[in-house]
């Protein structure tokens, strides 16, 4: 058992018959009455994500994991298909527990939390940025950068990106995966 004051991001915890994962939280203490914890919670079985406020001190039950290497080796539809880098065994998980499937590309190297008690895949973190080539955009029209303008961009695994007017097709970018934002352009 842990209490409020454990909370992380990543944290796996069991709460309504079901696992959740901590996406998001923010411990508050307001002036008048009892501190809380406001989290966004998503579930590793259907990947819906919800909003709960665990008030101070609250016991919650959280799940042992373990994190293993896997490398992302192809999607058939629904199904992604991932290989252990240390013993070669293959798993599929559902598209629901990723976070963002769109900006894997193959041979992507993630980490899978299991569950210790089933041996069960929980969820996919990914690298905290991925480098992709662009595919397709629009070129810059001159002159138009009074602000931080940006323009559309589609990136090699399909996912589109607002890049700066700079950016033409076949430039390496880096693309921060938590919020699917351009972080800068790779030289090469």
């Amino acid at each position: 058992m842990a209490s409020t004051s454990d909370i992380r991001n990543g944290l796996c915890i069991k709460y309504n018959n079901d696992i959740y994962k901590i996406v998001e939280f923010l411990h508050v203490k307001p002036g008048k009455g009892p501190a809380f914890v406001r989290t966004k919670l998503k579930s590793v079985t259907t990947g819906k994500v919800i909003d709960n406020t665990f008030s101070a001190g609250h016991k919650i039950e959280d799940v042992r994991v373990e994190t293993h290497k896997f490398q992302y080796l192809y999607n058939d539809g629904e199904l992604y298909h991932f290989m252990n880098t240390e013993d070669y065994t293959q798993i599929q998980l559902q598209e629901a527990v990723l976070d963002r499937p769109d900006l894997m590309k193959e041979g992507e190297i993630v980490t899978v939390l299991i569950n210790t008690e089933d041996n069960m895949p929980l969820s996919v973190e990914m690298p905290s940025s991925v480098i992709l080539e662009i595919t397709h955009t629009e070129p810059g029209v001159r002159g138009n950068t009074a602000t931080n303008a940006t323009k559309p961009a589609t990136v090699e695994t399909g996912a589109e990106v607002n890049v700066p007017l700079f950016i033409n097709e076949g430039d390496k970018i880096r693309i921060e995966t938590e919020k699917g934002t351009y972080k800068e352009r790779i030289k090469e």
